[in-house]
């Protein structure tokens, strides 16, 4: 889908009353996951094992 699109319909299922902060953060939110969807399919992503890791040492 293309960017545009993608946007149009982003903001039409949104309610009527939403303001521009709460589109503009649901345009931000969408796109960022594209932006993960598209690294993992490109074999760019971490493995959850791995995030485990990195997050363990701040779980504790």
């Amino acid at each position: 889908m293309v960017a545009k699109q993608a946007a149009k319909h982003v903001i039409d299922a949104m309610p009527d009353d939403a303001s521009m902060d709460d589109i503009i953060h649901a345009l931000y939110v969408r796109a960022k996951f594209e932006h993960g969807e598209r690294q993992i399919r490109e074999g760019r992503g971490v493995p959850h094992k791995k995030v485990k890791e990195r997050l363990g040492k701040w779980l504790r």
